[in-house]
């Protein structure tokens, strides 16, 4: 039996506006496999970012738990979270987040910077993840040189060189073309087969059926957690 990498127990989330309170998450209880491809869906204002800041350690939350790789995530210090995200997480974004005045090897090396590697070591590894990525020819030029494919392409490998257990991606092909888009599929996919959990938010049908399981956010509930290749109802829940 595979283990449980992420396991959340009637999480909620508020957030105060004024003097009216948001409440956002509303009680997920969801497992996901070490191993899997799961996207989240839903409609705008269901949940989605709220969930995946807090699974990507950026927010809190204010009852329940989260549970990663069996480890209570709770009320960490920055300091902590930052260290926990280092060594768990890789992060895909729809904007990129590339910094523009960093060439493609720099903003891929830069995990890397933050985990005290040397300059040439971090370097020379960065290298081989564009080289991965197809792109070590494109290594010494700016994000703005670049299509939008490229851009997303680079950041996966940066999110790649910490060699996380988990890949959040947050509409990672929101800004790209359908045959982009699919190429960026590609090779999460291929990222996925090495053993590293996916978990895409998306907006995109094509996409979240891309993967092996779409759990579907509505309200701050979740509505359903369906599994791709069958279309039968699978739990979200713990079993």
């Amino acid at each position: 039996m595979s283990n449980k990498i992420i396991r959340l127990e009637n999480l909620h989330k508020s957030y105060v506006m004024g003097k009216n309170s948001l409440h956002v998450l509303k009680g997920i209880d969801m497992n996901i496999e070490e191993g899997e491809m799961v996207a989240i869906m839903g409609s705008s204002g269901s949940g989605k970012s709220t969930l995946l800041n807090i699974l990507g350690i950026l927010d809190n939350y204010d009852e329940g738990a989260y549970y990663l790789n069996d480890i209570l995530i709770r009320k960490m210090s920055e300091k902590k979270a930052a260290q926990f995200r280092n060594k768990y997480i890789g992060f895909i974004f729809q904007s990129f987040n590339l910094i523009s005045f960093k060439t493609a090897l720099e903003n891929v090396a830069l995990p890397l910077y933050y985990q005290n590697v040397n300059r040439k070591k971090r370097n020379a590894i960065a290298l081989e993840y564009l080289d991965r990525m197809g792109l070590k020819e494109w290594a010494h030029h700016l994000p703005s040189e670049m299509s939008g494919g490229q851009k997303q392409r680079i950041a996966i490998a940066r999110a790649l060189i910490s060699k996380p257990k988990i890949i959040l991606a947050d509409e990672p092909t929101g800004a790209l073309d359908t045959q982009t888009s699919y190429e960026v599929m590609d090779i999460l996919h291929e990222v996925n087969e090495s053993g590293i959990t996916v978990i895409i938010v998306t907006h995109e049908t094509d996409i979240a059926d891309r993967t092996q399981r779409i759990i579907r956010l509505r309200d701050g509930l979740i509505e359903s957690g369906e599994s791709v290749n069958t279309g039968a109802e699978t739990s979200a829940v713990a079993g």
